[in-house]
């Protein structure tokens, strides 16, 4: 049985990983959770698979054998806007996460994780979640602590975001998946991707990730 998104149809998904063993452990996991896989091992392969059909799901590596994931991601996020993005990678320092979330990807995993754990961990993405290791969520925070604070008054907004949009911003920031920001905000679970879209075009940003970095940066959220 097929993994199936939101419209019904099944997920798809670009495994682009150059380890021979690691995609083939990878991809059989992911077939037997119900998704449709393509797979690639360089990163023209994936350029190439992706002048067939835009995945809903591009889950990569990073080191790649002619060129680096990161250009990937930000060739994916400019293209095809509303493709979830995860890096699966034995990069884990904070230059190569750092670098992956700036350029649009919404989840970073380590290769230590399962493939079946990893597998599920796409199910979530899907729904609305941001899944990252735990080892690199806490240099996230980490680096988000140490930061420069913002000096005494009031939050400055500068991009006008109305309370409802802060509200919305604040479930993004929690993980919490659309239907859920809906549920906890009586709202329709159509009515969120558009705010999620004015919040987007206020901050100037493109994903998830962003939203929430730019918020806590004006002191429109904490975490």
């Amino acid at each position: 049985m097929s993994e199936q998104g939101e419209t019904g149809d099944a997920i798809t998904i670009l495994l682009v990983e150059d380890d021979a063993p690691t995609c083939w452990r990878l991809q059989d996991a992911l077939v037997k959770a119900g998704y449709e896989v393509r797979s690639a091992g360089t990163l023209g392969e994936a350029r190439s698979a992706l002048g067939e059909a835009a995945p809903r799901v591009l889950l990569t590596d990073l080191r790649l054998p002619d060129g680096h994931g990161i250009e990937l991601i930000r060739e994916v996020r400019q293209r095809f806007p509303d493709t979830e993005i995860m890096v699966i990678s034995a990069l884990g320092d904070e230059e190569s996460v750092i670098s992956a979330i700036t350029v649009g990807a919404t989840g970073y995993l380590l290769k230590d994780a399962f493939p079946t754990d990893i597998a599920t961990t796409v199910r979530d993405l899907v729904a609305g979640h941001s899944p990252i290791s735990a080892s690199i969520a806490r240099f996230i925070v980490r680096r988000t602590q140490n930061s420069t604070e913002p000096p005494p008054g009031p939050a400055l907004n500068t991009a006008r975001l109305t309370p409802r949009e802060i509200d919305i911003l604040w479930g993004i920031a929690k993980g919490f998946s659309y239907a859920e920001i809906a549920s906890h905000l009586g709202l329709s679970r159509q009515t969120v991707p558009g705010h999620i879209k004015n919040i987007y075009r206020k901050l100037e940003v493109h994903t998830r990730s962003e939203a929430v970095f730019e918020a806590v940066q004006q002191g429109l959220i904490k975490l």
